[in-house]
């Protein structure tokens, strides 16, 4: 997992501009929201890479790479984390959250779960 904060790339009385993502190809673009205690995730892609953007909120993250230890972060608001292919994911609200998920490969439309592969939530 990556973690990222970005920056305001410019900031007047009108309010601010924050560059999510730059100079990235994305297929698909998702809002999500989850209520305090609600478990997502809980599975890994083969050929596909998420980027969460947090909207508000707080989310625990939990992570693992191939025989590797579990990875867990605490996701904020304006934070970026970014998932890639076969790394395990499972995200816990530690509040009412919301996110926006930003996919490139198969994990949209009619491809939502032919990238997915099940397995029981890391952490537990």
């Amino acid at each position: 997992m990556k973690i990222l904060h970005p920056e305001c790339k410019q900031e007047d009385e009108r309010g601010q501009i924050i560059d999510i993502l730059g100079q990235e190809v994305i297929e698909y673009v998702t809002l999500i929201t989850s209520v305090r205690g609600a478990t997502r995730g809980s599975h890994y892609h083969r050929a596909t890479t998420q980027t969460v953007y947090v909207l508000g909120g707080r989310l625990k993250l939990l992570t693992q790479r191939p025989d590797e230890p579990v990875v867990t972060a605490i996701l904020e608001k304006g934070d970026l984390a970014v998932t890639e292919p076969m790394e395990r994911h499972t995200m816990i609200a530690l509040e009412d959250a919301a996110f926006m998920v930003f996919t490139r490969g198969p994990r949209g439309g009619d491809d939502y779960e032919s990238d997915t592969y099940r397995v029981p939530p890391l952490g537990e």
